[in-house]
């Protein structure tokens, strides 16, 4: 409650308070601070663009605030002036602000302000031209005005100055319980460590350890370092039993105990008696009688102090009610912290143990391929050292061969040369075949025929992220039923996820009955929240639910909203599917054509089931044509009279006659036709399925058709000589209306 008890000006609690006509509240002293003072010559100026004069004496300006001494004002000057002067000059700085006068916005005009303690920001006084006479404290010229510290707005003093605005007399005797009930409070207080006896008066509080210690305590035992620099110390709260502390204080006066009522501000002997509506405030008898409230309505004070305070207790209970809403969502976020904290830290383990569980499998992998490498080298060198092996037999074996052969040749011995020449020829030749192409080819090449693609992991790796959360079906989605609604024969639905939801939505399914109590079905699958069903069944109650899924599954279904379509139908002639022939004026209900054939053009609802009845009123008739009503389906052709094809129903009609029409084929020929000014009713039953036509309310010739089924259109078909405009929403005529039936 302290805050509502400070001025926003000086941020102290109120002395002298005083209501502004924006009904907000300001201290007398901290009001002759913001009173913004013109020289009566300069009225028609706004204040930023009157001349600047030398600053007033200190002892000629009042007050900054509770507490300011006698250089506050010449303080706020000079902090202005030094202000306009960083803005590059009085006169310039003053061009350049914008200016919004009081017709414009209803604010007053905007000028360099001072900022007060608690963030307000204070207009100051505008220094008065040299040689100008200092206004009387507190009561200002006819141009001085007051803007509001919190709403901005502008208020002109009259020439009572500050003395015509009411004194808050029920806020200042607020605020002296306060003061008393906090005084009481910080004496009862008691620190909790101490030794002495009894303990000595607790100078703070400390909020995470929610101690009360006194100074010395304070020093010793809560030093302003290590782990308690962080820690918040404030002053002691009251004691429940104090005024402003949670109980009544017993400080307070009521309004016949003692305290002095409180007198009009117009007329000092009188006290108020009466409160006047009309300026919503209380006045005495004298302003009744001859006053500006003379004429307005006024009420008694007691019955208008009783009806406000109910008034103020009932919006008291809407508040407190969100307060204990607020209170319950504040726990709720509390432990929403520790579930976070919790969840967090074992997020944190989940992810180490995953990391861990892939270097574990990175390594034994290594492990397996430095093997492989291993007995390739060993098979490489196996295959190398049995060819350098086998290579070097053949080659000394082939070298001895050729010495030998190089001795034989030496010899002069023709007998003997020819007993060993053959086999020796032979010998040789065996050896050169040895040689064969690839036995001097090494077997294995230097290089390992082993590629290790690591790009597909370590893009992997680089990839690796948290794809999705942990993932639940989605909950209950909540119907908005402000936002469902029926229209004719359509329906609009509209849901949302419960507050705090963090399982993911992939969609929603929406299902709705038939309309008589039968299955569910689904007529939508999507990611919007809102849906509109139409094309359904006249004066029928659908079921409606809708469950929201994702990759987890489906959730629950929502509760069963129920929702009644329209009894009767409204609509207008379509002018999407109507001939280009047609025009269409009126908000689509009046008819005409452009051609000398018929042309037609439907209607923008489609029946299947109940009983419906409208209207079309011949606004224009010339030249006798034949115009056709009736019924047809969507993909009638248009470009002919109506009832020439077999799909639609119609009665055409000329100035002495009717006939009915389906498939080319006309019946029941009845006396009396249509003029200027005739209504024509048609009456579609699909209980009965049967169609019906009525001119100026009698029934034209017997039902038209039986055994009708399907979906129908209202339908019509004229040419140039005839204009029609449509009447719908109509009840079935008591004269003609049939027994209504269950639906089917």
């Amino acid at each position: 409650m302290e805050e509502e008890l400070k001025c926003p000006v000086c941020g102290s609690l109120f002395r002298e308070p005083i209501i502004l006509p924006c009904s907000h509240n300001v201290c007398l002293p901290c009001a002759r601070t913001i009173a913004v003072q013109t020289p009566e010559s300069e009225q028609h100026l706004p204040p930023l663009l009157h001349s600047r004069g030398p600053a007033p004496p200190a002892a000629a300006a009042p007050g900054a605030g509770p507490g300011a001494g006698p250089g506050a004002a010449a303080g706020s000057a000079a902090c202005l002036d030094s202000e306009s002067a960083a803005g590059g000059g009085g006169g310039d700085h003053a061009d350049k602000l914008s200016l919004h006068s009081e017709t414009d916005s209803g604010y007053g005009s905007y000028t360099p302000s001072l900022k007060s303690p608690n963030g307000v920001r204070v207009l100051p006084l505008v220094p008065a031209p040299p040689g100008a006479a200092a206004a009387p404290r507190g009561a200002g010229p006819a141009s001085s005005s007051l803007t509001c510290p919190q709403c901005h707005r502008s208020a002109s003093l009259d020439q009572r100055g500050l003395r015509g605005f009411q004194r808050n007399r029920l806020l200042e005797a607020i605020v002296q319980r306060y003061q008393q009930g906090r005084a009481a409070a910080a004496a009862a207080a008691k620190c909790q460590l101490c030794d002495r006896s009894p303990p000595e008066p607790a100078a703070v509080l400390c909020e995470q350890c929610e101690v009360l210690y006194c100074a010395a305590c304070q020093l010793r035992c809560h030093p302003a370092r290590g782990p308690f620099a962080k820690h918040r110390l404030v002053p002691p709260p009251a004691h429940p039993g104090a005024p402003g502390g949670g109980g009544d204080g017993g400080g307070g006066k009521g309004a016949g105990g003692g305290r002095k009522l409180p007198t009009c501000a117009e007329h000092d002997l009188e006290n108020y008696s009466m409160y006047c509506v009309s300026c919503r405030s209380p006045v005495c008898y004298q302003c009744l009688e001859e006053g500006k409230h003379s004429k307005h309505d006024v009420k008694a004070l007691g019955a208008m102090w009783k009806q406000h305070k109910a008034q103020l207790s009932q919006a008291l209970n809407g508040v407190s009610d969100k307060a204990k809403e607020a209170k319950e969502f504040l726990v709720q976020l509390k432990n929403l912290l520790q579930q976070i904290q919790e969840n967090g830290l074992d997020y944190e383990a989940c992810l180490v143990a995953q990391c861990d569980a892939l270097v574990d499998a990175l390594t034994r992998q290594k492990a397996k391929l430095l093997t492989k490498v291993t007995k390739e080298r060993e098979h490489k060198l196996k295959v190398v050292w049995d060819q350098i092996n086998h290579c070097t037999l053949k080659l000394r074996q082939s070298t001895g061969l050729m010495e030998y052969c190089l001795e034989v040749i030496k010899e002069n011995d023709p007998s003997g040369f020819l007993q060993i020449s053959d086999a020796l020829i032979k010998r040789v030749q065996v050896s050169q075949e040895q040689w064969v192409k690839g036995a001097l080819e090494p077997k294995v090449s230097a290089e390992f025929d082993l590629t290790l693609d690591s790009e597909p992991l370590l893009q992997s790796i680089h990839q690796l992220d948290f794809i999705q959360m942990k993932c639940r079906v989605p909950p209950v989605p909540l119907l908005q039923l402000e936002k469902c609604c029926t229209r004719n024969n359509s329906v609009t639905l509209a849901w949302r996820m419960p507050p705090l939801t963090h399982n993911p939505v992939d969609g929603y399914i929406l299902e709705l009955d038939d309309g008589d109590g039968g299955q569910f079905r689904e007529v939508y699958v999507g990611k919007e929240t809102l849906c509109t069903i139409d094309g359904l069944h006249f004066n029928s109650t659908y079921n409606a639910r809708v469950k929201a899924f994702n990759s987890s599954g489906v959730g629950p279904y929502s509760k069963t909203v129920i929702l009644q379509t329209s009894d009767v139908a409204w609509f207008t002639f379509d002018p999407s599917s109507a001939h280009r022939d047609i025009v269409l004026s009126n908000d689509n209900q009046t008819a005409t054509c452009n051609s000398y054939d018929d042309r037609v053009v439907l209607g923008t609802a489609a029946f299947s089931k109940g009983v419906h009845y409208w209207e079309l009123h011949v606004d224009r008739y010339d030249n006798h044509p034949d115009p056709a009503f009736g019924i047809a389906r969507i993909n009638v052709v248009k470009d002919m009279m109506l009832g020439k094809d077999d799909k639609a129903w119609a009665m055409y009609v000329d100035n002495n006659r009717s006939w009915f029409m389906h498939c080319n084929s006309h019946t029941n020929r009845t006396e009396g036709g249509v003029s200027k000014g005739a209504t024509v009713g048609v009456l579609l039953d699909l209980n009965k399925h049967n169609l019906t036509f009525y001119i100026n309310g009698q029934q034209q010739g017997p039902p038209a058709f039986e055994n009708i089924e399907g979906v129908f259109m209202p339908a019509l078909s004229l040419n140039r000589n005839v204009q029609v405009t449509l009447h719908t929403g109509l009840e079935v005529p008591q004269s003609v209306k049939q027994p209504k039936l269950p639906n089917n």
